[in-house]
């Protein structure tokens, strides 16, 4: 094992992880633009997410415009709305993914960007709830920014800094899907609906040049020929690491999205003025993003320096203490303070799984494992939020936190369990 040290230049001394069986796979590719690339798709991911979900706080007002009149035919409307573009970006995922690898990743942010503009236009002329619907399915098609971001940025960053390079780019998509709804809620009142889907689109569309004109990808070495190169599942040499990322990614969203539908009536049973519930619901949800955005970079550089299984079993670890006491506060502040703990501990999280799997995946296949946990992610998006509230309405508020936390106490302990020796 090489043992030498590695200056990052920042003045710090990391170590490598161990060699793992996929570096004789094939060349790895390291791009000289990283820094570079890092920023261009940081600015990017932190836009198109902004530009995606700034609908929120107005979704139902667009679906009441557009002819839907009764309230529960509005809220039904809206969701179907919201979840659609998430259902066709996580069929969509692994099919990118294998794309970039195939034709390269800048390419795919090219796509995405210009896709997600051309769509989000498209969505402030819709005249009937049906185009609406129709519009978000094409924006989860034809998107996907975020993710192929992460795919670049793993695959080009060197791999004693993809932990911290990751954990940044993860904070500005996190910070993304913080702001867009303050941005949602304020622009509509000053230039109206129609107008804020048209701007969003402009500034993806904005998005799309700087990506176009900035991000540089190497090119790639030439397959050698007569050689026989080996793609997607059968060129990774040990799955189980594989898996169990999948498996943990699925796990995270799980775990976040679950509470999402009871925070309101849990908070609710803890805050006797009924005028302040919606406020402390809303900073309820903005502390664990908040968290995650402060600890990602930070977790992430400990990672490259300690071990990228390490940080995802201690996260896990920590997640599963912190949800038993959310269960059993008598009071609002209590739950932000620990639901904030809780954002730190999994702001760490999404940049490490990418990063093993960028470790135990030869290059060239990256994009479409990638892809498989991008689908893997929103699948948990999906499930959570369903799982929560059944349980929820079924056993009471208390139980979904209590099922949580079993939930990523085996995560932490199947982790432990199936991590390689030499990691």
């Amino acid at each position: 094992m090489n043992t030498t040290d590695q200056h990052d230049g920042t003045g710090s001394t990391t170590m490598p992880d161990a060699p793992s069986p996929v570096m004789a796979a094939g060349p790895e590719i390291e791009s000289r633009y990283w820094r570079q690339n890092l920023v261009v798709c940081l600015i990017g991911s932190f836009t198109t997410i902004v530009a995606m979900t700034l609908l929120l706080p107005f979704l139902p007002l667009y679906v009441e415009q557009l002819g839907v009149k009764e309230h529960a035919a509005i809220v039904q409307w809206s969701g179907v709305a919201y979840g659609a573009t998430f259902f066709t970006a996580a069929l969509v995922a692994p099919l990118w993914g294998r794309l970039a690898d195939l034709y390269g990743r800048k390419l795919m942010l090219i796509r995405a960007s210009l896709g997600m503009a051309v769509a989000m236009s498209l969505i402030g002329m819709a005249t009937d709830v049906w185009q609406l619907v129709a519009l978000r399915l094409v924006a989860g098609l034809l998107g996907g920014y975020a993710s192929g971001s992460t795919v670049l940025v793993a695959t080009q960053t060197p791999k004693a800094r993809t932990g911290w390079a990751l954990g940044t780019l993860s904070s500005g998509i996190m910070a993304g899907n913080l702001v867009g709804p303050l941005i949602g809620g304020g622009l509509p009142p000053l230039i109206g609906i129609r107008q804020t889907f048209w701007l969003a689109g402009g500034v993806i569309f904005l998005t799309f040049i700087a990506t176009s004109l900035f991000i540089k990808e190497e090119r790639r070495p030439p397959k050698i020929k007569g050689t026989k190169i080996e793609g997607g599942w059968s060129a990774i040499p040990d799955k189980r690491p594989i898996i169990a990322m999948l498996a943990t990614g699925l796990l995270l969203m799980l775990a976040n999205m679950s509470i999402e539908p009871i925070i309101t009536v849990y908070v609710a049973q803890l805050v006797s003025d009924a005028s302040k519930v919606t406020i402390v619901s809303g900073v309820v949800m903005s502390a664990a993003a908040l968290g995650s955005i402060l600890s990602a970079s930070r977790l992430g550089k400990l990672a490259d320096r300690i071990g990228h299984w390490n940080v995802i079993i201690a996260a896990l670890a920590v997640s599963a203490l912190l949800l038993i006491p959310q269960a059993f506060v008598t009071e609002g502040w209590q739950l932000i303070v620990l639901r904030f703990l809780m954002g730190l501990a999994l702001g760490g999280l999404l940049p490490c799984i990418t990063s093993v799997i960028r470790h135990n995946v030869p290059d060239r296949v990256a994009g479409g494992i990638l892809g498989y946990a991008t689908s893997s992610q929103y699948a948990g998006q999906v499930v959570g939020p369903l799982a929560g509230g059944f349980i929820g309405g079924h056993f009471g508020m208390r139980a979904v936190f209590l099922a949580t936390c079993v939930l990523m106490a085996f995560g932490a302990a199947y982790t432990w369990l199936v991590r390689p020796k030499n990691q």
